[in-house]
């Protein structure tokens, strides 16, 4: 019932942002990208010996956060080697700054749309995000409900078609190619519905 909840809310945050009445930013941070994924399958005939190193030994990675404007489909991407919550608040501050307040700007307002996870629960995050409340809302999604997260089918197309079946000699070969791929996933720019991609590493 409280997913159904959810759901009906977000749905109507949905209808603000088309109308434009509201900034409707979708966030999500994915699982780790690593210089060595792993091998998720292989053909070899039986007597080969086929024989594959541990895809997660002495291997570098790249946490790659993401947030993506519902009307305007502009993708913000950023990456750091670490998952904190310093790299949570790094990241929302850069990504929430391009939508806030600014000087002889108008500004409309925010709706974070973000999940329950640890890191963006913490003290420190709470505490980022109450700071900035007189223009910002954060919609909290139920756990383990990413469904309900529009930005999901974005990242599984990053992945599954523009980072798979690759190794990356270093973390920064890795950083580049997830920046790369986040250009490339976006539809071309004479599609006008396309707003800039914005890419930035957290080093």
């Amino acid at each position: 019932m409280r997913v159904e909840r959810i759901g009906l809310r977000l749905q109507l945050r949905k209808r603000q942002a088309e109308a434009g009445d509201i900034v409707r930013l979708l966030r999500r941070r994915r699982a780790k990208a690593l210089t060595h994924p792993y091998l998720a399958r292989a053909l070899a005939r039986s007597e080969s010996g086929l024989a594959c190193a541990s895809a997660r030994t002495g291997q570098e990675g790249r946490d790659p956060w993401g947030s993506l404007d519902h009307r305007t489909r502009r993708l913000i991407v950023h990456t750091s080697p670490t998952k904190r919550s310093n790299d949570f608040i790094a990241t929302s501050s850069r990504s929430i700054h391009l939508y806030g307040p600014q000087p002889g700007r108008q500004t409309k307002p925010v709706v974070l749309v973000e999940d329950n996870g640890p890191i963006h629960t913490s003290k420190r995050s709470l505490a980022a995000l109450s700071a900035r409340a007189h223009w910002l809302t954060v919609e909290w999604l139920p756990k383990y409900a990413p469904e309900l997260n529009d930005i999901e089918p974005v990242w599984r197309d990053l992945k599954a078609h523009h980072l798979a079946h690759q190794t990356f000699t270093d973390a920064d070969a890795l950083d580049r190619a997830i920046h790369n791929a986040v250009f490339q996933s976006q539809p071309r720019a004479n599609d006008h519905s396309v707003g800039q991609i914005t890419n930035l590493s957290l080093d």
